[in-house]
């Protein structure tokens, strides 16, 4: 029975064919279907009958008329993509002139390697990295040519290092070397993180250590320029995996031909496979760039989703009636470190001040609560670290983005004409900062999910049990809650360290390992759960909001609050609630594509970040409640600045 894939959005969807007379109009619908089962937040589409869309074949990409029959205009395995009106085609199909980045081997940002991945950027060598790459081959060349014994380059790997290769076979060593060391399992990579791994070690070998032959480096390039040519498969060697391909043997994908052999993807891309010299082979997998490109997309992405939880935690507080007195700048001077001071300054400029009144502020200034609970008292000093953290983690990971990671390593550059074995290659430093980072952000998560409770639980928010009305009837945030609850669950064991693991392997010459590739995998989850718990934190608080109206809060907040509105109405009675929760996630991933260079961010924090700017860059008085408790030589302060709760 033919099959066909179908690319809609962010999705791949297989669709089986029984019969091949239906029309192209059929497989569109067929495949929406599939997609709105998969995705629930199906961007408007009610009813597929009646949306319409176009579609055409990724290999040539040529339109189809959705009146022909599926048998006269494709082919079995053939992958397709559809665009529902008002979408644009995905960018790894549409012809585009992005930008070129310079690679220079020094100055790659975990920012730059992510955009990589997205495809904003083509790559090319700067003038002075191709001259470290000729000169760092030339030593090579010396090595082979007075057939010297070097590990790695006349020599056997590992056990076998002792064992002298012919001249002859050097080429057939780095090529088993490769096909020996693609022995990894399970899912391929997305194209994104394959795109960020290749360019990560094209980065790596400019800097001239390597012995990279100029030949070899610049078919990696032009590979990694024709959009979409490659894929990774496997966990435990993921490089060699890709290596292969570049050869032209084994797996490769493109959005042309979808999973097929290596040799035709890269026929059909005008690309001829790699033909190895003595060393290359080593030069191409040994290293920690699996690692340290997951590690750089988790720590961009945890970046992002910590300066969110600062606005969906000052939104809660709101909603929860709490106060401001907290984020008092005097405090922070005492305890200063520079995450906590930094949450506090955004808590202050989003929350009610003489710079923002806040009608929900004004109602409760004169209640007797004497302080808040630590899920928002505390948010400087938990988020704060987290940010502290995070920092930390990306100092690490922009080093390792531009370390020399090879074995061994090629020193003609700096006058010296030898090559010396050395550790390198050793994953510990990332796998460790990002077994740092899975810990720090989780925190992120399990205060988010407190907040959550504190919302839904009557008792502490004076607010309809579960944020709906006709409780009983209908259950409201009830189970949100629950998700929220089991995520932070389970980030507990994914937060356990990888890299206090170690088992030794290859005959015991590898005899202590980092265990950094789970490190970066688990961490990207962990990243990815904190996202959905804040995510739901964030419709809990706009829900919220329903029960406050008509009071409005301060101006940044209320334009949180219409965003999430623009794409997830109130909360009236129960409805289908995992569409909503996917609709917030997207908000606090996603962006205007024009926005992207010029901003990274998501549309939550590009929403609320010019009012955290300005009262950053403003000369603002601050608003300080006064309370009871307080005493001071000044005239009593006016009724605008007394405390909310004393």
């Amino acid at each position: 029975m033919p099959r066909f894939t179908v690319h809609i959005r962010d999705e791949w969807l297989a669709v089986p064919c029984k019969d091949a007379t239906n029309t192209i109009q059929w497989l569109g619908q067929e495949a929406l279907k599939r997609y709105i089962k998969n995705k629930p937040d199906n961007g408007g589409i009610k009813d597929v009958k009646d949306a319409q869309f176009v579609v055409r074949r990724c290999q040539g990409l040529g339109l189809l008329d959705t009146d022909d029959t599926i048998e006269d205009v494709l082919e079995d395995n053939d992958f397709v993509e559809l665009a529902v009106q008002g979408d644009t085609m995905s960018t790894d199909f549409i012809p585009c002139q992005p930008g070129f980045l310079s690679l220079d081997g020094n100055s790659l940002t975990s920012t730059d390697l992510v955009n990589l991945g997205r495809g904003l950027y083509k790559i090319k060598l700067t003038l002075e990295a191709e001259k470290k790459v000729v000169q760092s081959r030339e030593l090579l060349d010396t090595i082979v040519k007075e057939n010297k014994v070097v590990y790695g380059i006349t020599t056997g790997f590992g056990k076998f290092a002792r064992t002298v290769i012919p001249v002859s076979k050097l080429k057939e060593l780095q090529e088993n070397l490769v096909r020996s060391h693609s022995a990894g399992v399970g899912n391929p990579l997305s194209p994104e993180r394959t795109r960020m791994l290749l360019a990560l070690r094209i980065n790596v070998l400019a800097k001239g250590y390597s012995g990279i032959s100029p030949e070899t480096l610049h078919q990696m390039i032009q590979a990694f320029n024709e959009k979409g040519t490659v894929g990774a498969s496997g966990d435990l060697a993921p490089l060699s995996h890709l290596a292969l391909g570049l050869m032209g043997e084994g797996k490769m994908w493109s959005p042309k031909s979808g999973w097929a052999d290596a040799k035709y993807v890269l026929e059909a891309h005008g690309l001829k496979p790699i033909s190895l010299k003595p060393k290359e082979g080593l030069a191409l997998i040994n290293g920690t760039q699996m690692i340290t490109s997951l590690g750089a997309e988790a720590v961009e992405r945890a970046e992002a989703i910590a300066r969110q939880a600062d606005i969906i935690a000052a939104l809660t507080l709101e909603v929860l009636k709490g106060t401001t007195k907290a984020f008092d700048s005097d405090i922070h001077k005492l305890r200063p470190h520079p995450g906590q001071i930094e949450v506090a300054l955004r808590f202050r400029s989003l929350l009610d001040s003489d710079h923002h009144p806040s009608e929900i502020a004004e109602s409760h200034r004169f209640c007797d609560r004497v302080q808040d609970a630590y899920t928002m008292r505390c948010c400087p000093q938990v988020h704060g670290i987290t940010n502290d953290t995070i920092n930390f983690v990306k100092n690490i990971i922009n080093t390792e983005i531009n370390s020399a990671t090879d074995n061994p390593v090629s020193f003609l550059i700096v006058n010296r004409g030898e090559t010396i074995s050395g550790g390198n290659f050793h994953g510990e430093y990332p796998a460790k900062a990002l077994d740092f980072l899975a810990i720090a952000v989780h925190e992120l998560a399990s205060i988010s999910e407190r907040r959550i409770e504190r919302l839904c639980n009557p008792s502490l928010s004076e607010l309809p049990a579960f944020l709906v009305n006709e409780g009983g009837l209908n259950s409201g945030f009830m189970i949100a809650h629950c998700t929220a609850a089991s995520l932070v669950s389970e980030n507990k064991v994914l937060c356990h360290p990888s890299s206090v693991d170690s088992l030794s392997t290859s005959a015991a010459t590898e005899d202590h390992v980092s265990m950094g590739g789970w490190a970066a995998r688990k961490a990207l989850r962990v990243v990815e759960h904190v996202e959905q718990v804040l995510a739901i934190e964030l419709l809990a608080a706009c829900q919220g909001i329903e029960f406050l109206r008509p009071l409005r809060t301060t101006t940044p907040l209320e334009k949180v609050y219409e965003l999430v509105r623009s794409v997830v109405k109130p909360w009236m009675k129960d409805r289908f609630m995992s569409p909503d929760i996917e609709a917030a996630h997207r908000l606090l991933l996603d962006q205007k594509a024009s926005d992207i260079k010029l901003c990274p961010g998501s549309q939550v924090w590009n929403v609320a970040k010019p009012y955290i700017d300005k009262y950053k860059t403003e000369v603002i008085p601050e608003s300080r409640p006064v309370s009871p408790t307080a005493f001071s030589l000044e005239p009593p302060a006016s009724p605008r600045k007394r405390c909310r709760h004393e």
